[in-house]
């Protein structure tokens, strides 16, 4: 299995754990520290050695902060986590802030105090967050101290080792472009920025543009590592060569110099002190970076990684993987549907179907020659009040049967070579209510308004965000997270920088993956959420227009459960939305399934009565 059930954040951790950071504290002259779920590289999934977060307070959350003070102590997290949080802490020893409404750049003017000294890893923050975080400080008199050593890996007795796995090389049919090429590309926009070198500290960023791929992180096949790329084409590779098969090292040495981890630091330093001009993103690469340029005579310059937007759009081949891996994993995902039709209530938990999934998708990747290679996350398999908690991690503790009467949402996702899923559907368990299902066809009209919308060239995904939930809003009802994330090629389930949501800035440009995925979830009682991925892709010229289109192509393939759908508050066209998307999922994974399946499929995905479209 590649997700375990073990329990998740335990909160009898705390209070042991922050006694030990206030010695610490109390032994550098420090009034407080800053302890980020970030590691060096801000990715969403961390090596279990810089787990710190979770070892600190019990949090097991892929997003949060906790500011431990001489007698107070807070955790920071989003909408997704608020249910989690509590139930992951020790509310005698963490106050639970909300990460969005009241960041700790803001909480900071309100709580500490003048001449409070503030410690903080400038490993572990970006430097945005610095940016911010300091001018919080001085506004009250307080200072920001940036420290050699983080406290958390002092006093971490059994703190694992960094993780040492394998690279291996992705094939070019996959990737669709030589690495050569991209790296020219990259190097062609560093000199545009101004620079003479920018740092890759995203691991996406060096997987994509050097066509490797690792194992260094949970469900997203990364290689830790940093790079220095330079606009004369003299690139540097960072990793520990141990990792490296003698083919891995003999192709990588033909695109860069490999260097050592130790090296980072010194030649980083040993470029700012040649002038360098040094491009770093200040929304992904660590303070210490900029440190190391700016105190030593180079120049930084504040550039957007140059390989996110490149990354983020898909060429051909990436977009033909992804849609062949969709199908893969859509008959997988129908296999695991029609199967769990048949069980009863009350005979299954959570687990189980979460077992029972990777099965599935393991035996279709067999049968087709794509292994399943991970999951793309921890499965969300949520029963009942389980699937209120948006982002709930099912572990043996906390591992509920499917009960008659409630709901059920399974959020998932594979990782195949060719491409990365990620979908979630949402099941009655026997009889659902009227309420279950009313609130579920108003979700469902917010992901049909998605997929069906035309939009110009160049919007942002703040603009359309608000198409998912005006439904919802019409019956004073919303859901706390985004609409939808971007997705990676056979990389991070969750990319940037596309996104559809209020904060999303970026424009959607064509190639781009991404979820939608709006969800409703009432506390205590069930959740629902439904997603699919789109791709966005030119639309056909409108007759009298005159500007640019964009529309989403869908790319999941998973039939939505009839029991749920009220018609009557569907209009016309949505229903034949519905009518046509199951009319191609059955074409498009009918062929790979047969038997009890297929029969299943075909029922779940045949046309509704005329009479129900108006």
């Amino acid at each position: 299995m590649f997700q375990t059930f073990d329990s998740a954040g335990d909160p009898s951790v705390g209070k042991p754990r922050v006694a030990k950071l206030r010695q610490w504290l109390t032994g550098h002259r420090l009034d407080g520290f800053i302890v980020p779920r970030a590691d060096e590289h801000q990715g969403e999934y961390v090596p279990a050695r810089a787990a710190r977060l979770k070892w600190l307070t019990g949090f097991s959350g892929s997003a949060g902060v906790a500011i431990v003070l001489k007698e107070r102590a807070f955790v920071f997290v989003d909408g997704r986590y608020q249910l989690q949080v509590r139930q992951e802490t020790d509310p005698s020893v963490f106050t639970v802030e909300s990460l969005i409404d009241n960041p700790p750049a803001v909480w900071m003017r309100e709580n500490i105090g003048k001449g409070a000294r503030i410690g903080f890893d400038p490993w572990l923050h970006t430097i945005s967050e610095v940016k911010a975080l300091k001018a919080s400080a001085d506004k009250v008199g307080a200072e920001l101290v940036p420290v050699e050593e983080n406290p958390i890996d002092a006093i971490w007795n059994d703190q694992p080792d960094a993780p040492m796995e394998p690279v291996e090389l992705h094939p070019n049919a996959l990737a669709g472009e030589l690495a050569k090429d991209k790296l020219a590309r990259l190097a062609a926009a560093i000199g545009k920025d101004g620079a003479t070198h920018a740092v890759l500290t995203d691991p996406s960023s060096i997987a994509w543009a050097f066509n490797i791929r690792g194992n260094d992180v949970p469900h997203t096949p990364l290689a830790l590592g940093f790079a220095i790329l330079a606009a004369d084409g003299r690139h540097r590779l960072y990793m520990d060569k141990r990792k490296f098969s003698r083919t891995v090292e003999a192709y990588l040495t033909q695109l860069a110099d490999l260097r050592e981890p130790g090296d980072f630091e010194s030649d980083l330093t040993a470029l700012a002190r040649d002038g360098a001009k040094i491009a770093l993103d200040p929304a992904l690469a660590a303070e210490k970076l900029r440190m190391l340029a700016a105190d030593n005579g180079g120049s930084v310059v504040e550039a957007a990684d140059p390989a996110r937007i490149p990354r983020a759009t898909k060429n051909k081949a990436e977009i033909a993987g992804s849609r062949a891996a969709h199908r893969r994993d859509g008959a997988a995902v129908a296999r695991l549907l029609c199967w769990l039709d048949r069980q009863p209530p009350g005979s299954l938990d959570e687990i189980a179907v979460v077992t029972r999934l990777e099965e599935s998708r393991r035996r279709t990747g067999e049968e087709t020659q794509m292994p399943l290679r991970d999951v793309s996350f921890d499965t969300i398999s949520g029963a009942g009040p389980n699937g209120a908690i948006m982002h709930y991690r099912v572990s043996r503790a906390t591992s509920r049967k499917l009960n008659e009467g409630e709901l059920f949402l399974l959020d998932s996702g594979a990782q195949y070579q060719d491409g990365t899923t990620d979908i979630t559907r949402t099941m009655p368990v026997g009889q659902p209510s009227e309420e279950m299902r009313e609130r579920y066809t108003l979700v469902l009209k917010g992901l049909i308004g998605i997929s069906r919308l035309r939009f110009p060239a160049g919007t942002r995904g703040s603009e359309i965000d608000a198409i998912a939930r005006m439904a919802l809003w019409r019956h004073g009802l919303d859901f706390a997270h985004g609409t939808g994330h971007g997705v990676g090629s056979y990389l991070a389930v969750h990319e940037g920088p596309q996104r559809i949501a209020r904060s999303g800035t970026e424009k959607l440009l064509e190639g781009m993956m991404l979820s939608n995925e709006p969800g409703y979830y009432k506390e205590g009682a069930y959740g629902i959420r439904l997603e699919n991925l789109i791709l966005v892709t030119p639309a056909e010229q409108i007759e009298g227009g005159d500007i640019a289109m964009h529309d989403f192509e869908t790319l999941t393939l998973a039939p939505f459960d009839r029991r749920m759908i009220k018609t009557h508050m569907l209009d016309r066209d949505e229903l034949h939305w519905l009518d046509r998307y199951h009319a191609w999922v059955l074409a498009e994974i009918g062929p790979m399934l047969d038997g009890e399946t297929l029969a299943w499929l075909e029922k779940a995905c045949a046309p509704f009565p005329q009479e129900e479209k108006g």
